[in-house]
């Protein structure tokens, strides 16, 4: 997982505002939307692997994915949240 060091040096590359980790049951719930084949991220992309974690941003709408503990911090790579149910 991600040190303490590094999380707070990260932002959100659109807004750059702080970005937390994704708790576990914000977590399930991607994952089951990924699954049911029904999360794009920003480019359009269906998303067909689940996360292995994820960077919130503050105003909690949109999810930077992990993958192999590697944020993946690029806008197009982001997932909107308001996909989530």
């Amino acid at each position: 997982m991600l040190k303490q060091e590094l999380l707070e040096m990260l932002a959100c590359p659109e807004n750059r505002s702080r970005l937390s980790l994704a708790d576990a049951e914000l977590l399930g719930k991607v994952n089951a939307a990924i699954a049911r084949k029904e999360l794009k991220n920003k480019a359009g992309q269906v998303l067909d692997a689940p996360l292995d974690g994820g960077l919130v941003r503050d105003d909690a709408t949109i999810l930077y994915p992990i993958v192999d503990d590697i944020p993946m911090m690029l806008v197009d790579q982001a997932i909107p949240l308001n996909q989530v149910r």
